[in-house]
């Protein structure tokens, strides 16, 4: 498992019957978690002294019970910084566990010693464009959504790259890969962390087992001549590890050559020592870089 063991600002302080006791900051928040399946006794006092609790419904949804939590607040990963405020569906903006990925991207870009051209679909908040960014890399941000485009935005500027070469786009992922085809836009890197259900604005249905390796094929196209990296991360259960290295090896590895390796990421919990998974992650680099 590739573990994002390096954080100071955030902590999973204990994982119990369904639940995750989280310190963000100076903040403790409890949140559900549906790997969370086992049923320990919660002796640590941070249950009870929590900032924020997000109830999940059993009819869907959930919602949020705040004790004394800020609307908004910032937390760093080494020299990265976010801005952190609850949001529907008990997210926070920011996936910590990425940070494992966030470094692997970083030393790739560092050590290429060439300029390097990053493509971040699904981009969310921005946590891996700032990675590329504060490593030297020009990246092209897209995101369906407005305010989460902003948000990204926000982040880069609290990093210190408010006037980093970075290109934010509120676009469908999909059209816009189709339209860098056409127009003949290549990139060194591509990083995608695809939704695993959702619905486009004309009602699309977007399922991610039937729709991601026809995007990983389709992104390979706009990969450059000496590409460096291509990282695809997935949330669905069912998505197994190497189904995304089988994929990303037809896809990428099979034109280029190169390494490709997936794996589980997580989170260690200091309780316990024991470590919460958190999704799995296919990667393809060059030669060269290993």
């Amino acid at each position: 498992m590739w573990l994002a063991d390096q954080w100071n600002d955030y902590e999973v302080l204990d994982t119990s019957n369904g639940e995750k006791l989280e310190r963000w900051g100076n903040y403790i928040l409890v949140r559900p978690d549906p790997q969370v399946i086992w049923d320990t006794p919660r002796q640590l006092p941070a249950w009870k002294k929590r900032n924020a609790h997000y109830h999940r419904s059993s009819k869907g949804g959930g919602r949020w019970e705040f004790f004394d939590l800020p609307e908004q607040w910032t937390i760093s990963y080494k020299d990265l910084s976010f801005h952190l405020k609850p949001f529907r569906f008990k997210h926070t903006g920011l996936f910590p566990e990425q940070a494992v990925n966030w470094e692997w991207v970083s030393g790739l870009i560092r050590g290429a010693g060439r300029p390097i051209k990053v493509l971040n679909l699904f981009a969310y908040t921005g946590g891996a464009t700032v990675a590329c960014a504060k490593a030297g890399a020009a990246v092209t941000h897209v995101d369906a959504s407005k305010g989460m485009v902003t948000w990204a935005k926000e982040n880069a500027a609290v990093s210190g790259l408010a006037d980093a070469p970075v290109r934010y786009l509120v676009d469908d992922c999909v059209k816009f890969v189709e339209r860098e085809i056409r127009r003949g836009n290549t990139y060194d890197g591509i990083i995608m962390d695809p939704p695993s259900y959702g619905r486009g604005p004309k009602g699309e249905v977007w399922k991610l087992e039937e729709k991601v390796y026809p995007l990983i094929r389709l992104c390979s196209q706009i990969l450059s001549s000496d590409p460096l990296f291509y990282l695809v991360n997935s949330y669905t259960t069912g998505l197994q590890p190497a189904v995304l290295a089988y994929m990303i090896q037809l896809a990428v590895g099979k034109k280029f050559g190169g390494c490709v390796e997936a794996d589980e990421i997580g989170l260690p919990v200091s309780s316990n020592g024991l470590v919460l998974p958190c999704g799995a992650s296919g990667r393809w680099k060059c030669e060269g870089n290993y």
